[in-house]
């Protein structure tokens, strides 16, 4: 699936929007470079990624979350 990341945070954690929906995502889900990722999402860029979604016990989630937007 693709979108964009919506927000991150320094706790490790973030959100991704596609057009079905918003997907939770954890910093172990992210494949590049999680500093990179904070510093261009504080610069107000959009990000643009894939990802897989799968369920939790919470719901939907993003895995394996892909930059391709480099």
């Amino acid at each position: 699936m693709k979108g964009t990341i919506k927000s991150v945070n320094q706790k490790g954690f973030g959100f991704v929007k596609s057009g079905e929906g918003e997907y939770f995502f954890h910093r172990s889900d992210f494949n590049g470079f999680w500093n990179d990722l904070m510093e261009d999402k504080s610069k107000h860029k959009i990000i643009e990624v894939e990802f897989d979604v799968v369920e939790s016990n919470r719901g939907p989630r993003a895995n394996n979350v892909k930059r391709t937007d480099e």
